[in-house]
């Protein structure tokens, strides 16, 4: 039968100094996992940020050539 191995504490680390998760107190896990949920958030959101400017930018590129064309073919 295999050993099971024991699980290592979880560490964080904050300010350069790495703190056991299981030495912490209820609000400062809460704490931790809020800021994890928000860096995610922010990331994602930046994600969305980026591909909505790209987005405008090709639009407003098919606009600029549109209307280029247009006053060529009147020219």
């Amino acid at each position: 039968m295999a050993k099971k191995q024991k699980e290592q504490p979880q560490k964080v680390t904050i300010n350069d100094t790495e703190y056991s998760v299981d030495d912490l107190t209820q609000e400062q896990v809460s704490c931790i996992n809020h800021i994890q949920d928000l860096k995610r958030k922010i990331n994602s959101s930046q994600f969305n940020l980026d591909q909505l400017n790209i987005g405008l930018n090709a639009f407003m590129t098919m606009l600029t050539n549109s209307l280029e064309a247009e006053e060529e073919k009147v020219a």
